[in-house]
């Protein structure tokens, strides 16, 4: 997949999730096999980019071969393409538009999913943005206002007119959220419409999924997003399965042990031991969803407020008996 002068060589993408997809997070999807992550969301007001928050939404982790790319959120075209540029500033390689959130605190500003009402506010938003910035420009999309007005095709084509370089388009409406099942039918349809490449979103939770929502759509790639949570080989094994190799074996103790201490020995060191601590306990409850006592586990994590007791916590619940066994390749493949 080309994205203006970046060539992404895995088509795998991680979505952009807010209080998640921080960048200790994206550098472990990358070493994984995502050929592409998003950061979280970062308002385009930006007023706010003194706050520690947003600040630490700015941060890169890795500076390699896969391009830096920066999600922006707003509802008014001279305040994105301000955030455009300074962004860009920053470090940004490629700035990324959110219309697709669904979040009642974004659409309330008529940001977000919301914008897909207004088809002549869309299109000056991403000519804006365009405009002002010398990098490519990425668009994050759901396929409409409500079912039945699914007008993903008409905004796509608004995107690829206005010059944005890909499109990714979630498989559910605005009024959906995340309740139902994801339809391909009009990512179908939008990669007939466009030239652009299109970036296929929704309930994909497995490798399997990975090709079937790929062959389906015709998408160049595919984006991933809740099912990483906990679960970053999800990517080596949608890589490979997307290759038509042999899925890899799936992690074992040890490699979860060690791949969640590095991730949130990261967090510490990107917010803070209060911060850290707090946005740690729900990455330590995902890695370890599947391990034999993990209800009195992440009861005892939610109570420690320091780096070392969390850790200390950590390495003891690895170290248990029922724990040293490798999680069974089904029950990780199909992690939400």
């Amino acid at each position: 997949m080309q994205i203006g002068p970046y060539r992404i060589g895995v088509p795998l993408v991680l979505a952009p999730m807010a209080g998640i997809t921080d960048a200790p997070f994206r550098a472990i999807c990358e070493e994984q096999g995502a050929g592409l992550t998003v950061s979280e969301m970062i308002s385009a007001d930006t007023s706010l980019y003194a706050s520690d928050k947003t600040r630490s939404r700015l941060v890169r982790q890795n500076v390699g071969e896969r391009p830096h790319s920066v999600q922006i959120v707003g509802s008014e075209p001279a305040q994105i393409a301000q955030a455009a540029q300074l962004n860009v500033q920053a470090g940004a390689q490629i700035i990324d538009i959110n219309m697709g959130c669904p979040a009642k605190k974004v659409c309330r500003k008529a940001a977000g999913s919301a914008l897909l009402s207004d088809e002549p506010l869309v299109e000056a938003i991403l000519r804006a943005a365009v405009a002002a910035v010398d990098v490519p420009v990425t668009l994050k999309i759901r396929t409409g206002p409500d079912r039945q007005n699914r007008n993903g095709v008409r905004v796509a084509k608004i995107a690829e007119d206005a010059g944005i370089a890909a499109l990714t388009v979630h498989g559910r409406t605005r009024a959906d959220r995340f309740t139902g099942e994801a339809e391909y039918d009009t990512i179908a349809a939008i990669v007939d419409a466009v030239s652009i490449p299109v970036i296929a979103n929704g309930d994909i939770r497995s490798a399997a999924d990975a090709v079937r929502v790929r062959d389906y759509t015709g998408a160049a790639a595919v984006m991933i997003g809740r099912a990483a949570q906990g679960n970053p080989w999800i990517f080596r094994e949608a890589a490979a399965a997307l290759q038509g190799l042999a899925l890899p074996a799936p992690p074992d103790a040890g490699e979860i042990h060690r791949t969640l201490v590095r991730h949130l020995e990261g967090l510490y060191a990107l917010h803070g031991q209060y911060r850290g601590v707090r946005i740690a306990r729900k990455h330590i409850a995902w890695y370890c969803r599947e391990r034999s006592g993990v209800a009195a586990f992440r009861n005892e994590i939610n109570k420690i407020d320091s780096i070392e007791g969390q850790l200390a916590r950590i390495d003891h619940f690895f170290s248990a008996t029922e724990c040293r066994a490798p999680c069974p390749p089904d029950t990780r493949e199909n992690a939400a």
